[in-house]
C-alpha cells in the first residue's frame, strides 16, 4: 500500500483551525447562554476532534475499514456523551428529602 503524501501547508492549516477553534471555545465561555453553553461547547470539541482523527491520525487517505474502525470508535464516544448528557440533564428531576 503506496504512503499518501500530505503538504506541509495541510497540516499547517489544520493546525491554524484547531487554534481558531480553542479560542473560539474560550470566547464563547465568557458568554451565558445557558443551556447551549453545553451543546455549543461539544460541538466546537467534536469538529477539532473530527481534524485530528481525520489529518493527524491519517484517515482521511487510508483504506476503507481504518474508515470503519474510526467511525465506529467516534460513533461510540457520541453514545457515550449522549448517556452522560441524559443523566446530567435529568438529575433535578427527583428531589430527595433531605438535601
Amino acid at each position: 500500500m503506496a504512503q499518501h503524501i500530505v503538504p506541509r501547508r495541510v497540516y499547517y492549516m489544520v493546525f491554524a483551525t484547531l487554534v481558531l477553534l480553542t479560542l473560539i471555545t474560550v470566547d464563547v465561555a465568557f458568554y451565558d447562554l445557558g443551556i447551549l453553553s453545553i451543546y455549543v461547547a461539544l460541538t466546537i470539541a467534536t469538529c477539532k476532534a473530527l481534524l485530528v482523527i481525520f489529518y493527524f491520525m491519517h484517515v482521511r487517505y487510508s483504506s476503507p475499514l481504518t474508515w470503519v474502525f474510526a467511525l465506529a470508535g467516534f460513533l461510540w464516544l457520541i453514545i457515550l456523551i449522549v448517556l452522560i448528557m441524559s443523566d446530567y440533564l435529568t438529575r433535578h428531576w427527583l428531589s430527595l428529602p433531605g438535601l
